[in-house]
């Protein structure tokens, strides 16, 4: 029966004794499985810009060989376009703007994770200044719809990175940086304050044995204590 029972209260201080090494994780090791999480990815909204970057790229491809396949075979558009490139008639030039937007930007915020908006400044501000004085001195309005809508869409697309990195990215980020900060500065603050004082602070001395025996005896023999006051 003993064996029975001291084993059982093993068992209880074993499993006391694991749930409090669970549940006792300090806060520092938290911290740093987040900053080792911060490190190893990126955040979900600046995935999001690089996929949408890199649609731009894909879909201006797309449009530029329906183009090159609509007017003849490819590879005579290539020749046409490539090696005899001409400023006024070419999308040749859309194309490598695409691809300048799509290297700069995946170079600034995809591998060097930049948290500045200089380098969509940049590409939008080349991108609209090279479309306008395209469309304003090429004659690309007379080679029918294409002339509009290659121009067009890259116009667009490039306002739009700029639009999500300005105000999903950018944002989003510095507030989870903050939030990161506030952690930082409540881990390094006291955990807890000074606690309450305790019950056992504040006691009176108990009475000596004597004196509560003496007492009982004056309250069953009231003579007694009568004789005692007398003298």
């Amino acid at each position: 029966m003993d064996s029975r029972c001291s084993s059982s209260a093993d068992s209880r201080l074993t499993a006391r004794g694991g749930g409090y090494s669970i549940n006792s994780t300090p806060i520092s090791t938290r911290m740093e499985s987040f900053e080792a999480g911060e490190k190893k990815c990126i955040s979900d909204v600046r995935r999001t810009f690089c996929l949408f970057v890199t649609f731009d790229l894909l879909f201006i491809t797309l449009l530029w060989i329906i183009e090159l396949n609509r007017n003849g075979g490819i590879q005579s558009q290539l020749e046409k376009e490539v090696l005899h490139y001409d400023y006024h008639a070419s999308f040749f030039d859309i194309f490598v703007l695409a691809v300048f937007r799509f290297a700069v930007l995946i170079l600034a915020y995809a591998v060097c994770r930049l948290r500045h908006w200089w380098a969509i400044a940049i590409t939008t501000a080349v991108s609209c200044a090279f479309l306008i004085v395209k469309v304003i001195l090429s004659k690309l309005l007379s080679q029918g719809a294409f002339g509009y809508l290659l121009p067009i869409i890259s116009f667009v697309l490039a306002w739009i990175e700029t639009w999500l990195l300005d105000f999903k990215v950018l944002p989003q980020e510095a507030e989870e940086l903050s939030r990161y900060q506030s952690i930082v500065e409540a881990e390094r603050a006291p955990l807890m304050g000074p606690g309450p004082l305790s019950d056992g602070q504040f006691y009176s001395p108990p009475e000596s044995v004597a004196d509560s025996d003496e007492e009982l005896d004056d309250k069953h023999d009231p003579e007694k204590g009568l004789i005692q006051q007398v003298t």
